[in-house]
């Protein structure tokens, strides 16, 4: 499956870059010259209300890992990704990757997992990215560092990379559809959320024990903390009302303030959700037409129910009000979910094995989420907001995230596959070098295919030290089996 939009590799001067734009009737303004040093926009440190100063302006974004322990401790590859994201330049550390709260929460049997016995590896992935930094910028006491906290909710594959173990809040129709959940399938009591909370808690004591300054209640992607948001027809104090659907992370909150005095928190959010896309008879992926008996898709947070694949502003800044009430500064912004609308979330000219070709240019979904971005920093601009999307941009991306960050549309630029790919390109971007075209992230989505089948996640066509690697040529050929 391939797209048969432009590529961003053309688009090589910045007329026939603002001619696409134009034709495709989007905004993604950009920045002719890209500005270095102390005179760079991406340069500016940001200062959080806590008094922490943040050196710059590049964020590097948490990823799901799939190279962990059986027991959940980081291997020679984890380690290796976190001293990239030393070595990157970024000042802000988002969580470096999900590390599930417990053991059934796990979205792989690969993925880290915080609990008292993997606390001393933790520590030390967390030092080696902070020795890394230092050897190459000197010093890391700008540098901000958090720990994402998950759970994978109906994504939890915990002991079986093949096999769905899944903690459900709610019966979806469509979703569990897509992933044969039986109707019966019991959804979580709220006995088992509360103590859920309650590991989230420990969670974030131990984070805090170990060196993080923040924790990340992550709440994207259709994990656990995002189901809870669309949770509408779940009865009792979990569910339906805005107030019941926010309960968890409050409560979460209330009990780290409690428990860790000095701990951060943030929050990543998938800030809308469309119903899942699949592709029809004629190869295009269409939403899935679903409504109730009032005529609405009711199972999206931040859609439209009357208009499904509409932005519904109201309840994003709900979110966001709440997250003021609760002295929650710091809010990293997603879109959608990579199971079933991953062209929502992660703008991609090539579809991971298990997706559909996009249905709309990359770059529109790119602008989707700088502009909306945009709009909740002008909503709530006393919040630090980091935006995400930016890898698909490739050449264009320093030009667009400059442009972001001198205007106040955000206030940090997220970084997740391009960091893979090229990491040390917020730095090269800083220092005025000329960039690495060969290294830029290409969006073929092998870091996406790669553990859907069973393997370690990495830059296979790009980085070294995965394209020699004995997967790589596996992973060749199942791409091209899916092409036959």
């Amino acid at each position: 499956m391939t797209s048969n939009y432009p590529r961003m590799a053309r688009l090589r001067d910045a007329q026939t870059f603002r001619q696409h734009l134009d034709e495709l009737g989007i905004e993604l303004p950009f920045d002719e010259e890209v500005l270095s040093g102390e005179a760079s926009p991406l340069a500016q440190p940001y200062k959080l209300p806590n008094g922490r100063l943040i050196g710059n302006r590049f964020c590097t974004s948490p990823m799901e890992g799939w190279d962990g322990t059986e027991d959940g401790k980081p291997s020679e590859h984890t380690t290796r990704r976190w001293k990239n994201f030393g070595r990157s330049g970024a000042k802000l550390i988002w969580g470096g990757e999900a590390v599930a709260v417990r053991h059934d929460g796990r979205a792989n049997p690969s993925q880290l997992v915080i609990n008292q016995g993997n606390l001393k590896a933790l520590a030390k992935l967390r030092s080696v990215l902070v020795d890394e930094h230092k050897t190459h910028f000197g010093s890391g006491d700008d540098l901000y560092i958090g720990l994402q906290l998950t759970h994978s909710g109906r994504f939890c594959r915990p002991n079986e990379k093949t096999r769905l173990e899944p903690a459900i809040l709610y019966h979806h129709p469509l979703v569990d559809k897509l992933f044969n959940l039986p109707e019966d399938y019991p959804t979580l009591t709220d006995g088992e959320i509360e103590a859920l909370i309650a590991d989230y808690i420990r969670a974030s004591r131990q984070a805090q024990e170990i060196g993080f300054e923040f924790v990340d209640i992550k709440h994207c992607h259709g994990y656990l903390g995002h189901e809870f948001l669309s949770a509408r027809s779940r009865p009792g104090k979990y569910g339906g009302s805005f107030e019941n659907r926010t309960r968890f992370l409050r409560e979460i909150v209330t009990g780290i303030r409690r428990d860790c005095p000095g701990l951060e928190i943030g929050v990543r959010l998938s800030a809308f959700d469309f119903p899942p896309f699949k592709e029809d008879d004629d190869g295009v992926a269409r939403p899935i037409d679903w409504r109730d008996e009032s005529g609405q898709y009711p199972f999206s947070f931040g859609g439209n129910p009357d208009e499904p694949t509409a932005i519904q502003l109201d309840e994003i800044f709900g979110f966001l009000d709440l997250l003021e009430t609760l002295d929650v500064c710091m809010i990293n912004i997603t879109a959608g979910s990579p199971y079933y609308n991953p062209h929502l979330t992660r703008p991609a000219y090539f579809p991971p094995s298990d997706g559909y070709s996009p249905p709309e240019d990359p770059l529109v979904g790119v602008a989707r989420q700088i502009n909306l971005v945009a709009r909740l920093k002008s909503y709530r601009p006393s919040m630090a907001i980091i935006g995400s999307a930016y890898s698909y941009l490739q050449e264009w991306l320093p030009h667009v995230a400059q442009y972001v960050i001198r205007t106040g549309m955000a206030d940090f630029v997220g970084l997740g596959r391009m960091i893979l790919a090229y990491p040390e390109l917020p730095a090269d971007v800083l220092a005025g070098k000329e960039l690495d075209r060969k290294r830029f992230c290409r969006t073929f989505s092998d870091c996406t295919t790669a553990p859907r089948k069973g393997m370690i996640s990495g830059c296979y066509p790009l980085d070294p030290y995965y394209k020699e690697r004995p997967e790589a040529e596996r992973l060749k050929q199942i791409k091209a089996e899916l092409k036959s």
